[in-house]
């Protein structure tokens, strides 16, 4: 990943050789947080150091995800600022500039508050973005998600039981068979009548996707096993489909309406 960094960049150089982490060492530079990146194909972080003098040092993040679906995984893990037009995607708020282009997820920020150095860290995203060729592939399991209210910023894309309950508590068992083969998303949609949160789930083949979908059925929702559509506790509705290898689920509908009309809205083509 080195080639794809500048030396200098507005009087900020490189201070030392990059430090590299693996999926096993990635746990001494960052501590809980390693798990979420080793939750996809993480295979190696390199971290650089620029400084400048009577400046703020500027830190630079690179992750190799091994593919660029994962590198978008990771992005939407957990985004909330601005959008910059710096890679395929980007995320900047208090100094923090996070993007993801082809295969890599790139966190640059400054140990400070200098205008120069802010200014700095998005002049190296937009020189890291120039280096990086390749424009990656985005998942295709979001060619299914309708467009209409979809609440960009809250879509989140990941594989496993452990990073849907992350975003969204579902069970405490893994009822929907999710491991690092599935392709999953989910977003939030705001539309006139009302807000709602919508899982899709792509399953190697039709057969797991059908198996998942009726295990869904008899350990949440069993007593709609014919419906497939469930009013819960807290008064909103759930709803349920399978099509093709995709299994989708309407999560907090405010009316059953909505929540039928939002499932049928999802148009699973093969």
């Amino acid at each position: 990943m080195s080639e794809l960094i500048p030396h200098e960049i507005r009087g900020w150089k490189i201070q030392e050789e990059a430090k590299k982490y693996n999926r096993e060492t990635i746990f001494e530079y960052i501590d809980g947080a390693g798990e979420v990146y080793r939750m996809y194909a993480f295979r190696e972080l390199e971290v650089f150091r620029f400084t400048k003098p009577d400046e703020p040092d500027i830190v630079l993040e690179m992750f190799d995800m091994t593919a660029s679906v994962d590198a978008f995984g990771v992005f939407t893990h957990g985004r909330e600022g601005e959008e910059v037009c710096i890679g395929q995607g980007s995320d900047y708020r208090g100094g923090l500039l996070c993007f993801w282009k082809d295969k890599y997820f790139v966190c640059i920020y400054a140990e400070g508050t200098s205008e120069k150095a802010l200014n700095t860290v998005l002049d190296l995203g937009k020189t890291i973005d120039g280096a990086i060729i390749v424009i990656g592939p985005k998942p295709e399991v979001l060619k299914y998600l309708p467009q209409g209210g979809l609440i960009e910023n809250s879509l989140r894309f990941f594989h496993t039981h452990v990073s849907l309950n992350y975003h969204y508590f579902l069970a405490d068992s893994n009822i929907l068979n999710l491991d690092d083969k599935t392709d999953a998303v989910l977003a939030r949609y705001d539309k006139s009548e009302g807000k709602s949160l919508l899982l899709l789930i792509s399953y190697p083949n039709e057969d797991l996707a059908h198996l998942a979908f009726n295990g869904f059925m008899i350990a949440y929702m069993p007593e709609a096993q014919e419906t497939h559509v469930l009013q819960t506790e807290d008064s909103t509705w759930v709803a349920a489909k399978t099509e093709h290898n995709v299994v989708a689920i309407v999560f907090e509908a405010v009316e059953k309406e909505a929540a039928e009309r939002l499932l049928r809205e999802v148009v699973v083509i093969k």
